[in-house]
């Protein structure tokens, strides 16, 4: 059976790629996930605050106007609270690539273009094979337009992959209003790869102490469905590699982000959960599903339930959502279905 993908213009040796998480944090962890079957690696974000707090202007922005808005300052973890600064990631990224066979992916969370072009090329002169651009951004300005916010993406695109030898991916939110046409001009912009969906984790309120907490939620399988349905509209018609991410926690999940058309699917809630050896597992029930039903290869299985290649294409469209609608009908127990 051959698992074999092409993402980045690498080929890996099959589709499953650990996404951004705590799973890449040291040279041993990341050892792990290759032992496990990973056939790439995306590191940890580094963060743009991280790399202003080096220059120390992080602490002018934190602690101005304090007396009159600190609640506000609780959003940021103190300098200390990150898990590297930009110097220990490149040191890692360096001492990963030394230490394991498999692609190392480098990754950069933000959203200006100024800190992140220099740390882009030292992430790629640290050794990493490709780089991942995280556009983590909400745009809560009143008056900024959604035009505006699609050119703050293709600056930054623009801008990094100008200044980069290496394949560069983006990871992005699903929330613009013409997902299809801002994926066409990413690629236009240089991106090699785009990566489906970025996950917004929202704010919860304590209702004791009155205060707005962080609140992480691992994913579900039921995420799939988004990234899985813009793969499958995308695929053919944008001239980039797509990586599923969100959702992927079972071998089925992997098959179907396949047959969307997806080169890689990304999982990290997964194997935060259960442990890295599901890779393993993941990939035994794969590779027992296709020598069930006959294939041969992964790139066989690719795109083949994309919109392009199924009969009715319009079941990823609005026919889908009406069809849905009208299938529900009232359960006997009283539970519905």
């Amino acid at each position: 059976m051959d698992l074999s993908t092409s993402y980045l213009g690498m080929t890996l040796k099959n589709p499953i790629v650990p996404s951004a998480s705590p799973l890449s944090e040291s040279v041993d962890k990341i050892r792990r996930l290759e032992d496990a079957g990973a056939a790439a690696v995306v590191m940890y974000s580094l963060f743009e605050e991280q790399i202003t707090a080096e220059s120390h202007q992080i602490d002018h922005y934190l602690s101005y106007g304090t007396e009159s808005y600190a609640e506000a300052l609780s959003y940021f973890p103190e300098a200390a609270e990150f898990r590297a600064g930009p110097e220990e990631y490149l040191d890692l990224i360096s001492r990963a690539k030394a230490a394991v066979d498999i692609p190392i992916i480098g990754s950069l969370n933000g959203v200006s273009t100024g800190g992140w072009i220099e740390y882009a090329r030292r992430i790629q002169e640290a050794g990493a094979d490709a780089l991942e651009l995280n556009v983590y951004y909400i745009p809560t300005a009143i008056e900024l337009t959604g035009a505006e916010v699609e050119q703050i993406y293709l600056d930054v695109v623009r801008d990094v992959k100008s200044s980069l030898s290496i394949p560069v991916a983006v990871k992005l939110s699903p929330y613009f209003s013409a997902l299809a046409n801002m994926a066409h001009r990413l690629a236009e912009a240089g991106a090699d790869a785009l990566v489906l969906f970025n996950r917004f984790y929202q704010p919860d309120f304590d209702l004791e102490k009155l205060e707005v907490v962080p609140h992480l939620v691992l994913s579900s399988s039921y995420e799939l469905r988004l990234p899985l349905r813009w793969v499958a509209i995308l695929y053919g018609r944008v001239d980039v590699d797509f990586a599923i991410t969100s959702g992927v926690h079972t071998y089925e999940d992997v098959l179907k982000g396949l047959m969307a058309g997806a080169s890689v699917t990304m999982m990290a809630s997964e194997l935060l959960r259960n442990g890295v050896g599901r890779i393993s597992e993941i990939l035994d029930r794969m590779t027992a599903w296709m020598e069930e039903h006959e294939y041969e290869s992964v790139t066989q299985m690719r795109g083949s339930m994309s919109q392009k290649h199924v009969a009715e294409p319009a079941a990823f469209e609005r026919a889908n959502y009406m069809k849905v609608l009208q299938s529900w009908r009232p359960d006997p127990t009283g539970r519905g279905h």
